[in-house]
Order: C-alpha cells, then structure tokens, then sequence
C-alpha cells in the first residue's frame, strides 16, 4: 500500500540535501565551537554562517538569533525568561486562548509562581480580536504573546496590527512562528514584534533544533547555567552538525515559499472539490483565506474523530485531530473549544490535513477520494 502523510503540521520528513549536509558536518567537522584551535574555528564558523542565514530570513541581526532545542524551548525562553527578567516592570502578560501548549502551559506555571495573565478569546474563525487586546492592556503589562498562525486550523492572527499597537508601550511583543515559518513571509522589523520562536522540525529539518528571535535590548534570563554560549543566554556545546542542517532547511525554504503557497492552496482546493463530487458534507474550521495554505482543517458531522483517524490509517492516509503535542489526549481541541464552545460537536469530528514536501496532487486526490468514501460508510451506520 503506498502511503499518504498529511500531517506535515505535525512534523515534517528531512529534505534529502538536509541530511546530506548534516552528514558531511558529522563526518567532516567534529570540533567544539568554543575551543580556539583550528578545530574549533572551523565548527564556530558553521554556526555563523548558519546564524546569518536564519536572521536573514526573518530580517533580523544574526546577533538577535538564539539557538535552542526547538519551538518549545524558544516559546519557554521567551516567556519565562523575559517575565522573570524584569517582573519590577509589572506581572501582567497577556496571551490567546488558542495558542500552542508550550505558550499555554508556560503562562499557567507563571500564574502559579505570582503572575496575572489574561487570555484573549477568539471568533469562530480562530480569530483573536487587536481591540480586545488593547482593552486587555494595561500599565503594569509587561509582556504579550500572540502566535502567527494557529496549528491547527491554520488562522492567521492580525499580528502587524498588535505589533502596531503595542508600539509605544513598555510591553514586549512575542510571537510563536513555529507553523507559519518557511510558509508565511515573516519581517521582524514590519510586524513589530520583539521575539519570534521557530522550530526546524516543520521546515524539512531536524528535530531538536529551533531559535529565538529576540530584539537587542530584550533582556532575557538564562535558562540554562552553565558556558557562555549564545551570549550567556543558553548553555551548553552547540549541536553544529543539526545547526548546519538547519539553515540548510532554512535556505531551501525561502528559495520556493511562494511556489509551495500556490501548490498548497491548489491542494485545498482539490480536496475539498472531490469532497463535494462526492456529496460529502463538511465544514472548514478556520477560514480559507487568512490562513496558512498548507493546513485544512475540516469537520465531518455524524463522524468520529478516532473511527475517522483509524480508518484513514487502514487506507494509508495519515492526518490528525490538531496538536500532535496533544495525542493520544482525550481532551478535545483547547483551540475547538475556544472557537466554538465546549458543547460544539465539531470537538468530536473534526480533522486536520497538513500539506508539505513530496506530497502530489494524485495523493491529494487519492486522500480526498478514500476520506469520501470513509465519511459515506460511517455516516451510513
């Protein structure tokens, strides 16, 4: 059985000129960044370059980049390290109702350590509202993170609009970009904001890598002790041969972004059109437009999301029901919820398509065909 992966929100596979460049370092390049010796200069000049690289893709200074171990670390850094830098500011921070647990989870363990924070709700779209935020904000706010683009419907937030607004005040802006990178074009200095967090794992690279943006004159606490690394912001010897296979990844996705965005968006379409050939009822969750092209997430009424999920798995079509970070959960969606309450059956019935590399328009039409055929025989029973 060929197998069908659309779940590329989820994960990506590694590009094959990723792993040959990850290789070559591993095989090539061996020394400690730190150490001043040939050795080490060779390996501290892959960083560089690979800093460079990174910064340039989002209009930043290769100084502003902090190498972490992912999206999660970087959204964790972000938030704690700022809130606890500089709480003599204010304890105020305010975020979203459906942003990703490793914003979530962070805002209530500050809750608990003595912070306020407010979270915005959202519309029925997935869209959180920029006059609701500056109702939100107030002297003591010292920090706002609202995400990009949402996981799992794939909602664009008016995040240039918040950034705009926030200009002016003491408040830091801070922006989880782990979905929307390598999709959306995405400048630092247009859209105001402060930090910005990416993952490599979802652009075709390795997992265990990622960055924070973070704006020269953001002061952050560290969150590990230990060398200097990362201008004493993050400790630890540098995974180089993972770094360079980053901004390899990187590199590649800024070279045909907006190919990828017209492929993605035929993607959708294509789905969806087979769908309705088919008299297959659903409904988008999220919007079509202001929304990153490479996620749909759709509800199926008088379905189940596990019998939807197994039996796409036994057609081998791989999706999800959002979040991977939240499998095997029984817990519905948090973003769902926030978007259509807690009574909403689109909680129990709703599934995400995630597009990416080698994915063919045969596949989408293949997928679309067999998710068709699946909703028909369980909304028949």
């Amino acid at each position: 059985m060929d197998r069908i992966y659309l779940d590329h929100a989820a994960t990506t596979p590694m590009h094959p000129q990723v792993i040959s460049k990850m290789m070559q370092v591993m095989e090539t390049q061996f020394g400690n960044p730190s150490s001043i010796h040939f050795f080490g200069r060779e390996t501290r000049q892959i960083l560089d370059e690979t800093r460079q690289i990174l910064a340039d893709s989002i209009g930043a200074k290769p100084g502003e980049i902090i190498l972490t171990s992912g999206g999660t670390e970087a959204d964790n850094l972000a938030l704690f390290g700022y809130a606890e830098n500089n709480k003599e500011k204010g304890k105020h921070i305010i975020t979203t109702m459906i942003e990703h647990h490793a914003v979530l989870h962070s805002a209530h363990e500050l809750e608990r350590r003595g912070f306020e924070v407010s979270y915005l709700p959202v519309d029925e779209k997935g869209i959180v509202s920029a006059e609701a935020l500056k109702d939100a904000l107030r002297e003591d706010t010292i920090l706002v993170s609202v995400m990009y683009g949402n996981n799992e419907v794939g909602t664009l937030q008016p995040v240039k609009e918040i950034g705009e607004l926030l200009s002016g005040h003491q408040a830091v802006f801070h922006t989880d970009a782990v979905q929307a990178y390598g999709i959306e074009k995405l400048d630092v200095e247009e859209l105001k904001v402060d930090m910005l967090s990416v993952s490599a794992h979802k652009i075709n690279g390795p997992k265990g890598l990622g960055f924070l943006y973070a704006r020269d004159g953001v002061r952050l606490s560290a969150r590990s002790f230990g060398g200097e690394q990362e201008r004493k912001r993050r400790a630890g010897t540098e995974n180089v041969p993972g770094i360079a296979a980053f901004g390899e990844a990187a590199r590649l996705a800024l070279q045909n972004a907006e190919e990828k965005r017209k492929m993605y968006t035929g993607f959708k379409s294509a789905f969806m059109e087979i769908l309705k050939k088919n008299e297959i009822l659903f409904a988008v969750n999220g919007l079509l437009e202001k929304s990153m092209p490479h996620i749909l997430n759709l509800s199926f009424p008088g379905t189940n999301v596990e019998a939807m999920l197994v039996n796409l798995d036994l057609a081998g079509v791989a999706a999800s029901s959002g979040s991977a970070c939240t499998a095997g959960s029984i817990d519905p969606s948090h973003v769902l919820v926030a978007m259509f309450g807690k009574e909403s059956e689109r909680l129990t019935n709703s599934i995400r398509f995630s597009f990416g590399l080698n994915n063919t328009m045969e596949q989408i039409e293949t997928a679309a065909e067999e998710t068709a055929r699946i909703v028909r025989r369980l909304t028949q029973r």
